[in-house]
């Protein structure tokens, strides 16, 4: 059954407006490779009048900036409850846009409505937090803190979690008082346009949110470098967040940058070889292998090795590849054409390199369609090959093997990047020690993957700077000032009186 795609203008100071200049960027279902709507494509003109919008927003004597906590959390619970209403119809439109599995997608608009309620929880719990007071070793003075918003923020944000990655975004910047101009990937950005309709239904203040629609060097980069933002928070790869924190340094504009990822999972010889199996796959092949944390290097004990690849196959072949509308699908199409090339090109490199092909790396013979390729598995790899060290952002696993935990640590950190790393163990404190040396943001034991809003997200070396979600989520967009008065009558007493 064929998905309507709305069809949307671009969403500023609370109203649908046509882009100046008329663009529009054909939306292709990744998974038939026919074009199935547009969306407007905003240049530099338009982000200028976003950008207008929100400064508008966050300035007037009734600005957004200036309301409680309490009052932005009637907003953030009202979009939550909106989303969770129309969560299936929001599923099957990031379905036709970027290829991911049905099921998945119903999970991630279940969890875009968690961002907003929790994050609605901690604007309301800012308001208790103003004008706490600070012990300092003077009687004679007071000081306390004020947590304001930073200002009118960037977000741009990526196409493999559409609305999902939106909201870990918005949800903050909104809930902290910003305003803000959103800016998603023009591969997959009918979710947020629909985001737009959302707050349209719940009476958004105007210019609170404002959602471009393009491309990047056309709109995101004047977005970006734009004197009158205050902050860029970019989730996307390491290559544009070089570009963003490059451009940022200009006017010295704080950034949050979660980017690409290369993490391992470590599988120990006294692990149960279903369940690490199990979790092996999940830390990969989920969302078609399009995920930044993916733990796509597996370094698996050389006593169980043999039996645990053998096994991994024949677990990876009963993974169903499909239509990604059709129920129990769980490996779908890759977003776009350029993508899926990308990554068989990765598997052709690899294999040129003198790696072996173990199972997967072509198009599933049962698909004749799509930009559909089979769950891959690789091994004979070494450490220098471009498949071990690169992302390659698709469902392709490398396999090595190691024989102590120490050169297992030393395979594992051996990566510029540094976002997440997972350990698979029954010897806990093992596990332990692990946590404590592996590089990365974060750390899992005997899981991979599982993500909550309460808990920091982000990465270390290239893999970013900051965090999202949890406390240090809503940090993001807030700026702290100290306030200190002099409570005593007396003269201070440093000058002497003419």
């Amino acid at each position: 059954m064929a998905v309507p795609i709305p069809s949307r203008q671009l969403f500023i100071d609370g109203e649908w407006r046509e882009p100046l200049l008329k663009k529009r960027i054909p939306i292709i279902n990744p998974a038939t490779q026919e074009i199935i709507g547009d969306i407007p494509a905003a240049t530099a003109e338009d982000v200028d009048i976003a950008v207008e919008a929100a400064r508008r927003a966050f300035s007037k004597p009734d600005s957004w900036a200036s309301t409680s906590g309490s009052f932005r959390a009637k907003f953030l619970r009202a979009i939550a409850d909106k989303i969770l209403e129309r969560k299936i119809e929001l599923a099957k439109l990031e379905v036709v846009d970027c290829g991911k599995p049905i099921d998945e997608a119903i999970s991630d608009m279940v969890s875009v409505a968690g961002c907003f309620k929790y994050y609605a929880e901690l604007a309301e719990a800012l308001d208790a937090k103003q004008r706490i007071p600070i012990s300092i070793p003077m009687e004679s003075f007071k000081t306390h803190v004020l947590k304001e918003p930073i200002g009118v923020v960037a977000l741009i944000t990526p196409w493999n979690y559409p609305l999902l990655m939106a909201a870990w975004k918005v949800a903050p910047a909104l809930a902290a008082g910003c305003t803000a101009i959103l800016k998603p990937s023009e591969l997959a950005s009918v979710t947020c346009l629909e985001l737009a309709e959302v707050c349209r239904d719940v009476a958004l203040p105007p210019g609170v949110l404002n959602i471009l629609t393009g491309l990047g060097p056309e709109a995101g980069a004047p977005l970006a470098s734009h004197p009158h933002v205050d902050k860029i928070a970019f989730t996307g790869s390491t290559a544009t967040g070089i570009k963003i924190m490059t451009t940022a340094a200009q006017t010295i504009k704080p950034i949050s940058l979660e980017l690409g990822g290369k993490s391992p999972i470590l599988v120990f010889e006294d692990v149960d070889l279903d369940n690490a199996i199990e979790w092996t796959l999940y830390g990969c092949f989920p969302n078609n292998g399009q995920i930044c944390s993916a733990t796509s290097r597996l370094l698996v004990h050389e006593n169980i090795a043999a039996k645990f690849v053998e096994k991994l196959i024949q677990w990876s072949k009963s993974i169903k590849i499909s239509d990604p509308l059709e129920e129990g699908c769980r490996l779908g199409a890759i977003v776009s054409e350029g993508q899926y090339e990308k990554i068989l090109n990765f598997i052709s490199t690899a294999k040129s390199e003198g790696a072996t092909i173990l199972y997967g790396g072509v198009r599933p013979q049962h698909l004749k369609k799509g930009f559909f390729i089979e769950p891959t598995i690789i091994t004979d790899v070494s450490t220098s090959m471009q498949i071990w060290r690169e992302e390659v952002f698709g469902p392709v696993l490398c396999v090595k093997t190691f024989a102590t935990e120490e050169e297992a640590t030393q395979l594992a950190n051996d990566t510029h990047y540094g976002l997440g790393a997972a350990v698979v163990s029954n010897d806990l404190e093992r596990c332990e020690r692990l946590t404590k040396v592996l590089q990365a943001g974060v750390v899992w034991v005997n899981c991979s993957q599982p993500c909550f809003d309460q808990a920091p997200w982000g990465g270390i070396k290239h893999s970013g700077i900051g965090r999202e979600l949890g406390e240090w989520g809503l940090e993001n967009y807030l700026t702290v000032k100290q306030v200190t008065q002099y409570t005593s009558d007396k003269q201070w007493g440093w000058y002497s009186p003419p």
